[in-house]
């Protein structure tokens, strides 16, 4: 899309470069010093061919070089053209071609970010017309054209750039928006394996329990105490378990043992690691164990 659009803004500025040179040599009267009038096409075609070419590319902003040649030629032009002929045809409509002309010539510097030569350009075609023609027949003979081209390519500059940053800021936004969707989706997924854990390890001894109703053996009390252990393991620390740190805790409850697994929200050192029965940090005393991750000074 942005190559489509900017190829039709360079087929149209080439195309316009070719009209106003097209009117420069349909003379109706001959030009006293003609070769001025040549150098001046050629000088003209030559800097709308580079400013409009070079680079283009690589970057939008017109490099230095032909931003120069471009302001030269706008100050070279009016007066190439004007002593090419004699004061009498210097109103005639071949004669002010480069009234136009100097006019796109700025309009292109401003398109490619060259706007101080834009507007340097279309100051120095006014005061060269308006020696040459006169401030009046100047605007009548199209300056006025001139002006407000450029006054809109400015423009158009300015609200073409603040809706590219409000669409990159909406671009932001929507990332922001599908990284959030994405974090939801996996906290969801997440519930429902818990929920289904849950139910694999407590559902059987619910069942049991209810169709009981209460009256337990002692191995089933244990079983219990097993499962309602399991779960609070897999709600408070999660990432620290792998199978055999699961089989581990269910051997030391089996024994008697109290034993806890909490993750504090850091992994220390073991960040990335696969877990082990004592992940970061494990306290022991006679009938207690607590496995834990934290950034504490005696983590493992």
């Amino acid at each position: 899309m942005r190559r489509t659009v900017r190829s039709i803004v360079t087929a149209l500025a080439l195309g316009f470069a070719i009209y106003f040179a097209a009117r420069a040599i349909w003379w109706t009267e001959q030009p006293t010093a003609p070769l001025f009038m040549v150098a001046a096409i050629g000088l003209y075609l030559a800097a709308t061919l580079t400013a409009v070419l070079a680079g283009a590319g690589h970057s939008i902003r017109l490099p230095a070089g032909p931003g120069f040649l471009a302001l030269g030629t706008s100050l070279a032009v009016p007066t190439l053209v004007s002593l090419s002929l004699p004061p009498d045809a210097r109103e005639a409509p071949f004669a002010t071609w480069y009234i136009g002309a100097i006019g796109l010539l700025a309009v292109i510097c401003i398109v490619r970010r060259r706007m101080v030569c834009g507007w340097v350009m279309l100051a120095a075609l006014i005061v060269s017309s308006s020696l040459y023609l006169g401030i009046d027949r100047a605007f009548t003979l199209g300056l006025v054209g001139s002006i407000t081209w450029v006054v809109v390519a400015q423009l158009l500059v300015l609200f073409w750039g603040r809706a590219v940053r409000d669409t990159e800021r909406l671009a932001d936004i929507q990332r922001a928006v599908s990284a959030w969707n994405a974090t939801q989706e996996v906290r969801q997924r997440e519930r429902r394996v818990r929920a289904q854990l849950a139910l694999a390890v407590a559902g059987p001894v619910l069942s049991r329990t209810v169709a009981a109703h209460g009256h337990l053996s002692e191995q089933e009390r244990l079983d219990a105490r097993l499962a309602e252990g399991t779960l609070r393991d897999e709600l408070r620390g999660a990432v620290l378990l792998n199978d055999a740190v699961r089989a581990s805790i269910a051997d030391a409850r089996r024994r008697g043992a109290m034993v806890t697994v909490f993750d504090e929200g850091g992994h220390g050192g073991c960040a990335g690691r696969p877990r082990r029965a004592d992940p970061c940090r494990a306290r022991r005393g006679r009938r207690r164990v607590a496995i834990e991750s934290g950034d504490h000074p005696r983590g493992a």
